[in-house]
């Protein structure tokens, strides 16, 4: 099946073209990232922000939910069952870039990404709660796992009673008080009829402009037609929302000409050869491995 036919067809309706706002901040360096300056560093640097204030740099993990969440009733759609594998599918990434873990060596028989082990680079912390719950998973498994399985495993879908310790729980609820705390979203109790539930607000109309825009950005105006050159932290966001059912959401806003341009780039994207990709030099082959992941 092709990799672009889970695309998402938006409903035409007439809107104003783009969202207000400049490019949304990310994580800020910690001093252990220097462990791995070449994938790390570099894109952390690159993305951040020097307007944004502390509180508005966001992880991969933070951006994709912000994306799947409803404005004002503050949850995400009921009918969205792929943000959950999508959001682990971030977590594995920041680990990656922040130079935790990496993809072993494809080795004389050059195996593909699909076979080869995570495996730990540094079991330094983060920092993060979810990612040093994850980092420690990775690090009392011996022997190591794939991509694919650890997807898996920290979603809880898998068959195997042993690996369901490796869950990780309340993972939206978690990202969403966050997300509360830097100032994004807040929190109400809404009444469903028969139960209650938290839902979480946006309060923070900018910073989810900003993101929203920085994505749109990507694929029309910063185009550069090479996903070698393309931040990273940035292609993984585009390809991450799409995964999780939310990229949708960050070009509704455009007029139809920009949609159609967007999504056709994203389909470029979306078909590309990922283990050529991650075989290229300076290429991250978490990220590939990742995508691939999803496509299975």
């Amino acid at each position: 099946m092709n990799r672009s036919d889970g695309l998402v067809r938006r409903a035409v309706k007439p809107r104003e073209n783009g969202a207000e706002g400049g490019g949304a901040g990310l994580n800020a360096n910690t001093p252990d990232d220097n462990q791995d300056a070449h994938d790390s560093n570099k894109d952390q640097e690159d993305n951040i922000d020097d307007g944004d204030s502390k509180e508005t740099r966001l992880t991969l993990m933070e951006e994709v939910l912000l994306l799947g969440l409803k404005d004002k009733e503050g949850y995400t759609s009921f009918w969205n069952d792929c943000i959950s594998s999508g959001l682990r599918g971030c977590i594995l990434i920041e680990l990656g870039l922040r130079g935790r873990v990496m993809i072993e060596k494809s080795g004389m028989r050059r195996r593909g990404l699909c076979t080869r082990k995570l495996i730990l680079k540094s079991d330094q912390q983060t920092g993060d709660v979810l990612l040093d719950e994850a980092l420690k998973h990775i690090k009392e498994t011996d022997p190591p796992e794939t991509v694919q399985s650890w997807i898996e495993y920290l979603s809880g879908e898998t068959w195997n009673p042993l690996k369901l310790r490796y869950q990780l729980k309340n993972v939206r609820e978690r990202l969403a008080k966050n997300l509360v705390e830097k100032g994004v979203l807040t929190t109400e109790k809404q009444n469903f009829l028969l139960f209650d539930m938290t839902t979480h607000p946006l309060s923070d109309n900018v910073v989810k402009c900003r993101l929203v825009k920085k994505i749109q950005d990507a694929v029309l105006s910063k185009w550069v037609n090479d996903a070698q050159r393309m931040d990273k932290r940035m292609l993984a966001l585009i390809f991450l929302a799409h995964a999780s059912d939310v990229i949708e959401n960050a070009f509704a806003p455009l007029n139809d000409d920009d949609y159609e341009v967007a999504m056709k780039r994203v389909r470029e994207l979306l078909d590309l050869d990922f283990e050529a990709e991650a075989a290229k030099p300076n290429a991250n082959e978490i990220l590939w491995a990742v995508f691939m992941a999803f496509t299975k």
